[in-house]
């Protein structure tokens, strides 16, 4: 893997659980989502006009993938409301690229050994980030599980999605429906008030920083496959845990460390087998 795009990949890791931890932090979670994702359109907006190519092909993609945005969405928030960036975010962002190649085994794509081994480690992470005590976020780890699954399946939607669409003509017109939805219902639910005092540097920095980091791996994967570029990505993980011990102040245990540790190797050899 060439150094450029290892340090691109890596940079686009460290901007995702980031503006993660960004979301998870804020007061008003739901309200800082709606603002970070509208920041974001705004910000793809004008380049995906100047590069605009989007085929007919491309529609039932993107209302599939934008109706599991906004699940992801409101998962999302859900978790961090009640729950902890530290537990969460490993799960999530683990199970997912597991329950994909699940997925594409089902319809016939062969598993190698050394995949099967990742997907073996990637559990024994999540057992580990959870915890083995009684007292275990049960909610945040079932959340964290659903969100992983959605992860998995605009994944999959996208992959054939974005053959039919420019890159950033395909993500406006996906994100967008879930910007104005959450903008909506936060309006709905809070008022403008709640907008207003969710509009935070913190907010708009999580949206400017999902764009940023969008960006770097798309440039990655100019430069090296895209089995590489994903495993250096999934050491977000290791990231958010460190945010969530020292940025969020969050009870990180040592298993907790092993765990997200345990799911990184994991799903690297799931990306590379």
């Amino acid at each position: 893997m060439p150094a450029a795009a290892f340090a691109l990949a890596l940079g686009a890791a460290v901007l995702h659980a980031t503006w993660n931890a960004l979301l998870a932090g804020a007061d008003d979670v739901r309200a800082a989502a709606s603002v970070a994702l509208g920041v974001a359109v705004v910000l793809f907006a004008p380049l995906a006009v100047a590069t605009w190519d989007v085929d007919s092909e491309a529609v039932p993609w993107i209302i599939a993938s934008a109706a599991l945005e906004l699940v992801y969405f409101v998962l999302l928030t859900t978790a961090y409301r009640r729950s902890d960036l530290s537990l969460v975010y490993p799960i999530a962002r683990g199970s997912a690229p597991v329950l994909v190649l699940g997925g594409a085994a089902v319809v016939g794509v062969a598993v190698g050994a050394v995949q099967a081994i990742g997907v073996i480690l990637v559990g024994l992470g999540v057992v580990l980030v959870r915890g083995l005590r009684r007292s275990v976020d049960r909610r945040g780890v079932l959340l964290a599980l659903a969100i992983g699954a959605t992860i998995a399946g605009y994944t999959l939607v996208d992959k054939e999605g974005i053959e039919h669409a420019a890159t950033l003509s395909y993500l406006v017109l996906v994100l967008a429906p879930a910007a104005l939805v959450t903008l909506a219902v936060q309006l709905a639910r809070g008022g403008v008030a709640s907008i207003r005092a969710a509009f935070s540097r913190s907010a708009v920095l999580a949206g400017v920083l999902s764009f940023v980091a969008y960006a770097l791996a798309l440039a990655a994967l100019e430069l090296a496959p895209a089995a590489s570029v994903a495993a250096v990505r999934e050491t977000s993980i290791l990231f958010a845990v460190a945010l969530g011990a020292y940025a969020l102040r969050e009870r990180v245990s040592a298993m907790r460390v092993a765990g997200a540790v345990v799911t990184v190797t994991g799903v690297v050899l799931v990306a590379l087998g």
